[in-house]
């Protein structure tokens, strides 16, 4: 968006109303219905958002109670993995929806500097800053307004363990990264490998880089790296790098990870007869788990966090979805509003599936320990940053075989050599920026 644009203008006389009413009930996880009644009768909503299936059910249902609580009629429509081409035609046939519900930070800078999306209204703000922390306010902010409501996120700094391994193992879960090392060497003495790696393809190991590099250089280098801003041969990279070789470049890891797709490394730890003890990946190893169907997530399948490193602060690497809207209509509004209180959620929540941002969400609501447990690291971490290589241009963080994906993969080949690996990211970066 132009940085001098007006805020187009927010039509708050009818909305009012349901503006207090909606920032009323959203402090308190649990708390009461928002008493809007039929204030929208007769006005009809179209939302579009990826979910399908069970997850599409799911939202309906919040869809659902706001519509019993405005009159207002919600048209849901999937749009499966083409968001921006099908938002795009939307767009060009000058039919955009009224909501998205989108996955791709990238995507909701680009509509909102094309001035396709409209800010939040004063009223939708103060919901979100009331259930939001600070670090997803910033990812939902484009020139100083902000334009989104993470509905729906995922926690990427999970590592699974296989509880009866650990056990008879004799291994405990890791107070940091030297703990961490300490422990998988525990688990390799008893005999199974200490952890599984799955880096047939890059997006594991650069998952792995993030989530080192956040807790190893810090937030602002970790917005500074995502934005090119500094070079990958900064001496934060370096340190980075190290750290991870003295993993991967030791005898912890099952051999042949180059080799090895990533729901394998899961099946390693968790299948039938499991050879490894532990696997790192986001929150929804748990499916890939489930799926395997030989062990229970909860009960000998359960999670850590990703250990601190040099004594950093509680640290999330995610993703997530989050609604933008297209009118700056009352009822659009007071839809946006809804889905920042934590009663929105909470519909869902109960049900599975979903972990939400929103702080205000009563985490004694989700199903299971482990869904709570994932949504309390959340929600808690001091610091929180969306997937770095879904950030920068996907010439360089999202295509295989090149950049970011590639050379992850030759380093975990042969960690030793950290210079070289620096410099050819840095020449992978520079091309893909100046692209």
């Amino acid at each position: 968006m132009n940085a001098n644009r007006q805020r187009r203008a927010i039509v708050i006389s009818a909305v009012g109303a349901v503006g207090l009413t909606l920032a009323g009930c959203s402090g308190g996880g649990g708390g009461g219905g928002s008493d809007i009644e039929g204030d929208f009768a007769g006005e009809e909503l179209t939302v579009v958002a990826a979910w399908s299936g069970a997850e599409q059910e799911n939202f309906e249902a919040v869809l659902d109670e706001f519509e019993a609580q405005t009159g207002a009629t919600v048209r849901y429509t999937s749009f499966g993995d083409n968001g921006p081409t099908y938002i795009q035609g939307q767009l060009e046939g000058g039919d955009p929806p009224s909501v998205a519900v989108i996955g791709q930070p990238a995507l909701m800078q680009e509509l909102a500097t094309n001035g396709d999306i409209v800010p939040l209204s004063d009223e939708a703000l103060d919901v979100v800053t009331e259930n939001y922390s600070q670090d997803w306010i910033d990812l939902a902010t484009v020139d100083g307004e902000t334009y989104g409501v993470w509905f729906k996120a995922a926690n990427k700094s999970t590592v699974w363990y296989n509880a009866d391994l650990y056990d008879e193992a004799g291994a405990t879960v890791p107070e940091d990264w030297d703990d961490f090392l300490e422990q998988l060497q525990v688990i390799t003495d008893a005999g199974y490998a200490g952890i599984s790696i799955g880096a047939d393809v890059g997006w594991p190991l650069t998952d792995w880089f993030e989530n080192a590099y956040l807790r190893v250089a810090g937030p602002e280098k970790y917005d500074q790296l995502t934005n090119h801003e500094i070079p990958w041969t900064d001496p934060s990279v370096a340190e980075t790098l190290e750290v991870l070789a003295s993993l991967w470049g030791s005898d912890l890891v099952q051999p042949g990870g180059d080799q090895r797709d990533f729901p394998t490394s899961v099946t390693e730890v968790f299948g039938a007869e499991p050879n490894a003890a532990t696997v790192f990946e986001g929150d929804f190893v748990a499916g890939n788990i489930t799926a395997d169907g030989n062990s229970v997530v909860g009960e000998n399948a359960l999670f850590y966090d990703f250990p601190a490193i040099n004594g950093s602060a509680p640290s999330v690497v995610g993703g997530g979805d989050v609604a933008v809207a297209f009118s700056d209509d009352p009822a659009v509004d007071a839809l946006m509003q809804f889905l920042a209180s934590p009663e929105a959620a909470e519909i869902w929540v109960p049900n599975g599936g979903l972990t939400s941002p929103n702080q205000g969400v009563d985490p004694s609501l989700y199903p299971d320990d482990v869904s709570r447990q994932i949504a309390e690291a959340l929600t808690s971490a001091e610091t929180f940053r969306f997937d770095m290589s879904d950030l920068t241009p996907s010439a360089f963080g999202g295509t295989q075989g090149q950049g970011f994906w590639q050379e992850m993969i030759r380093f975990y080949q042969n960690p030793t050599d950290i210079q070289g690996t620096m410099e050819a990211l840095e020449a992978a970066a520079a091309s893909a920026y100046a692209g």
